[in-house]
């Protein structure tokens, strides 16, 4: 199985890296994605699993998290390894962690800060804070202050509430930061991780998607010699990378399965095979739209509908692969994101929903897994699919569940229903890109509403379903805000929608943020 250690073993002994130990923030992945900006590799990695650095480890950053290091049962490490060894910088918890671990005092505030804040005092000539400004504006988030330091630590920034807003230990390159770089609200926070990351810790910034791209192929080369691979391919930006990858390392021996599940776009079946077509893989698509109607009949509950449908995938997929002699492998397009949950400081996060790419293949599959990008975030994908002169129409395509429209209908799933739903997600997709409002929305959906309601059409009364349009803004679907379209859009949509799809007489706007709303609505 080529997972995550076998890809982080590669990279890691190859490329200089930052890592990130997680004490369970919320912001953690921010940190990554900062880090990676900079063109700098990085890993997270939980704080009670933590690897054995490498003398290509540049750095460490420790994450904040939602514990007290005052706590019976507080996040705790042995530091020493990494203290001696390489520049270290806390961000908030981290930074009260490592003044307590040292004899420092760490108290509840007598002021909270969350939210906003101004650094009153910095110290320009630390290299830290290099060309950051008094009165800079950062984002705070934390019940504790640390209100003494230990023996040989110096205040670097205060603001007006706290003294000890960032610290750095005298003659090593250990800091502390009582705020959140890596949140766009600390206005210079990027600046802050370039000063630590590169400065100080003097990493080359050298990831960049031609490297990842020229490295990935060498390794699945190597890996996968002359054996088979089967993929599933989706439409989506992150198999259709993963997929291209892996053909510029194996060529013919990269075998892609499409199948159409009976819960696509309006015409997506023949449009994704015609693109691929175009992309030089070798596509077979499969109908088994009646196969996954059945498993679906009679099913309301979101999770049975999720589970009846990566059931069904698996076993029609299964039975494709089988087609396909002596494969032995298979091509997943897992990301970053997916590991890093899969590995979370406190084990799997609690269900929310399930998807069936996710958990691993059952035991009767025999496929060992590879999965080219699961060390790259989303937006990190786009980068290198655009790399790989993969076509725009692609690269650009808003994000789609694996089970498609069966959780974008409430309740029950029938033909009927789908082909209702299919004209409404048209109308609503083809008039975002007519405006020219695609490009400006992370994820657009139409969802059918276990719900009829009365209407006039002509002279006569009709009851009918409602149905609700959902468009939001998000960086990486982690969390989202609600896109705030225009009236006269709006207008036009529901105007097309009630005209032209029959059974559907009112149209209502999904206005909800993630969280507490999911962007899907099961």
């Amino acid at each position: 199985m080529l997972g995550l250690t076998d890809l982080t073993h590669y990279f890691c002994g190859m490329a200089e890296n930052i890592l990130i130990l997680d004490f369970g923030s919320q912001y953690t992945q921010l940190i990554a994605r900062r880090v990676r900006e900079l063109n700098v590799y990085c890993e997270i990695h939980p704080y009670n699993n933590p690897p054995v650095i490498t003398d290509n480890t540049k750095g460490v950053i420790l994450s904040g998290g939602p514990c007290s290091v005052l706590d019976d049962d507080a996040p705790d490490i042995d530091l020493l390894p990494y203290t001696s060894k390489v520049p270290v910088l806390g961000i908030c918890y981290g930074a009260q962690l490592m003044a307590h671990k040292e004899g420092g005092e760490v108290m509840p505030s007598r002021i909270r800060e969350y939210g906003r804040a101004k650094l009153n005092k910095v110290d320009q000539h630390n290299a830290l804070f290099k060309e950051i400004e008094v009165d800079t504006q950062v984002w705070m988030s934390h019940g504790d202050t640390i209100t003494k330091l230990p023996k040989g630590f110096e205040v670097i920034a205060s603001t007006e509430s706290i003294n000890v807003g960032a610290y750095k230990v005298k003659d090593e390159d250990i800091y502390g930061i009582q705020f959140h770089p890596e949140v766009t609200h600390t206005v210079h926070g990027k600046d802050i991780l370039r000063n630590f990351v590169v400065h100080i810790c003097k990493s080359t910034q050298d990831w960049t998607p031609d490297i990842f791209i020229e490295s990935t192929i060498d390794q699945l080369k190597t890996q996968l010699g002359n054996d088979k691979v089967v993929m599933g391919l989706s439409g989506g930006v992150d198999s259709s990378v993963a997929a291209t990858l892996v053909h510029r390392a194996i060529g013919a021996n990269l075998y892609c399965i499409f199948v159409d599940n009976g819960l696509l776009r309006h015409h997506e079946f023949q449009d994704v095979l015609d693109s691929y077509q175009h992309m030089g893989l070798n596509v077979k698509g499969v109908d088994a739209k009646d196969r996954f109607y059945k498993a679906l009949k009679g099913l309301s509950d979101p999770e049975e509908k999720r589970k009846a449908i990566g059931k069904t995938f698996i076993e029609v997929f299964d039975e494709e692969a089988h087609r396909i002699k002596d494969v032995k492998w298979l091509g997943q397009g897992t990301i970053y994101p997916d590991v890093i949950e899969s590995i979370s400081v406190k084990g799997p996060s609690a269900t929310i929903k399930s998807h069936h790419n996710v958990g691993g293949l059952p035991d009767f599959m025999k496929l060992k897994v590879v999965e080219p990008l699961n060390t790259l975030f989303k937006d990190e994908v786009r980068l290198v699919g655009k790399n790989l002169e993969i076509d725009d129409v692609i690269l650009g395509r808003h994000p789609f569940p694996g089970p498609g429209l069966g959780i974008r209908i409430l309740g029950d799933v029938t033909p009927d229903k789908v082909k209702i739903l299919q004209e409404v997600d048209h109308i609503f997709i083809t008039g975002l890109k007519e405006y020219g409002l695609y490009q400006d929305v992370w994820q657009a959906l139409a969802v059918l509403l276990p719900v009829q309601s009365v209407g006039v059409m002509g002279d006569e009364r009709t009851y009918e379903n409602v149905v609700s349009l959902r468009a939001v803004s998000s960086l990486d679907g982690m969390t989202a805000d609600w896109c705030h379209l225009p009236y006269e859009f709006l207008a036009d949509m529901s105007n097309k929608i009630i005209n032209s799809v029959k059974g559907v007489n009112r149209v209502v706007y999904d206005i909800s943020s993630k969280p507490p709303a999911t962007i899907e609505w099961e």
